[in-house]
């Protein structure tokens, strides 16, 4: 239970340093391959999401990877093999419970862990994604990747409260946690006017549209 614990955290906060895409081989857990990003465990690759040209950048752990750049994209990708505990808990629970509840027992934790006040929007399962995945938005005070954007923008000094989508699902014995910030929340100032519904929609179609670009293979084993 300590590995969630531990590498969970890192999908509320980027701590390892952020390395520009033509930097960013050599400093990384993972590999770069022309324009894809392969996993340390060799569980997914997918083609990287930001570019050069926008001040992209990654940084990985063994478990999580983050691309972002400087005006619109913050994504993690999150992969957790499961113990004996967690494949008991699937086998017992059903698979939608089982994603409400590692979403409800290690993710959200760490999210208000590392911001104080963060809470569910929604959550709502979809079994037509991914053989059946758990959608979740959440609301984080001060937990905007995008405020330094903000304040070259000159948008004051309150940190305003971000929204994250976040995708959670299981794929050959990985628990898969994808999250994405509406960063048009933060940058758009008083011209973004849309309802949480659309919202919802947005975050949702970029995770999907995210996780359609993932090729995933067996981890392999220590």
């Amino acid at each position: 239970m300590r590995m969630f614990r531990t590498s969970l955290l890192l999908l509320a906060l980027t701590t390892a340093p952020l390395l520009p895409l033509a930097a960013a081989g050599p400093g990384l857990a993972g590999r770069v391959e022309g324009r894809m990003y392969i996993a340390p465990t060799g569980a997914y690759r997918l083609p990287i999401p930001v570019l050069p040209e926008l001040g992209g950048s990654i940084s990985d752990t063994e478990n999580v990877v983050t691309f972002q750049d400087q005006f619109s994209l913050h994504v993690s990708i999150g992969v957790f093999p499961q113990d004996a505990t967690h494949r008991w808990e699937l086998s017992t629970r059903g698979l939608k419970d089982y994603l409400g509840y590692f979403f409800g027992g290690f993710v959200m934790p760490d999210f208000r862990l590392a911001f104080p006040g963060g809470r569910v929007e929604s959550v709502g399962f979809s079994p037509d994604v991914m053989g059946g995945a758990l959608f979740a938005y959440t609301l984080l005070p001060g937990g905007s990747m995008f405020e330094a954007k903000r304040a070259i923008l000159g948008a004051g000094d309150s940190p305003l409260e971000a929204k994250r989508g976040n995708l959670i699902f299981v794929r050959n014995g990985v628990i898969y946690v994808l999250t994405t910030e509406l960063a048009e929340r933060v940058t758009e100032r008083s011209s973004y006017h849309k309802t949480t519904e659309e919202e919802n929609q947005i975050l949702r179609d970029r995770l999907v549209a995210l996780v359609r670009t993932m090729e995933f293979s067996r981890p392999a084993t220590p």
